[in-house]
């Protein structure tokens, strides 16, 4: 299958370069391209990973998750687009899994599945493993749909029948509300043996039980009442229903 990688890049001059060697590394056959739309980056983050053979840098001027997946949707061939964190690796087999998933389930519309972590401390890799097993297994069950926005593969046939993404979501929820919206048209798959390797940043530096807290807020929201818990990436109180 052709698959387009969507990495939607704002001032990752330091990570996006291992991001993208991992992407060479892959030993996989089939045909991909990789576009780094680069978010109004302050820093080298474009220099940076147009240094790297085969790499397309996107600008998209206009700050936001959700336009940056959406310049990258528009910006892409494949009858496959996958998007991942300009701090992730992707792991060896990572593109393998995903072409089988979709061989052996022909009504799926997207693919998803949970994180380690690079960066972690053991014990921090321990509770975050731990939340992953005890959380996402259940809440796929009961929902139905899951995207985790650090590594999705979506149909491009899917995003054209929803219209692509939904700017009015700022950060939190976006990957829920893909997921919801994309949910009518076929199987939403979350596998948990379907990995990436992300960081873990954002809980060292916010705390492991809040960070926790707003993504498990995050999903419940757009599935309960279709927006997200918070209204940007820095603000975290309620929209409520």
């Amino acid at each position: 299958m052709k698959v387009s990688i969507i990495i939607p890049s704002l001032n990752e001059e330091r990570n996006i370069r291992r991001c993208l060697e991992s992407l060479a590394a892959q030993d996989y056959p089939g045909d991909f391209e990789i576009i780094v739309i680069d978010n109004a980056s302050s820093d080298r983050t474009a220099a940076v990973a147009a240094t790297r053979p085969g790499v397309r840098v996107v600008a998209e001027p206009a700050k936001g998750l959700t336009r940056a997946r959406q310049r990258g949707y528009v910006e892409s061939t494949g009858e496959f687009v996958a998007y991942i964190d300009a701090d992730t690796r992707m792991p060896p087999g990572w593109f393998e899994h995903a072409e089988r998933t979709f061989a052996a389930h022909p009504d799926a519309v997207s693919l998803s599945g949970p994180a380690k972590y690079w960066d972690a401390s053991p014990w921090q890799q321990l509770i975050l493993t731990c939340a992953w097993w005890l959380s996402a297994p259940l809440a796929y069950r009961l929902v139905g749909y899951m995207v985790y926005g650090a590594h999705f593969v979506v149909r491009r046939s899917a995003l054209d029948a929803i219209g692509g993404f939904d700017h009015r979501v700022d950060f939190y929820g976006e990957d829920t509300d893909l997921a919801r919206r994309l949910h009518p048209l076929g199987k939403v798959l979350f596998h948990m043996r379907f990995v990436i390797l992300s960081s873990a940043r954002r809980f060292k530096t916010e705390g492991m039980f809040r960070t926790n807290l707003v993504y498990v807020l995050n999903f419940v929201w757009p599935v309960l009442f279709g927006r997200p818990f918070t209204k940007s990436h820095t603000d975290v109180r309620p929209t409520l229903p």
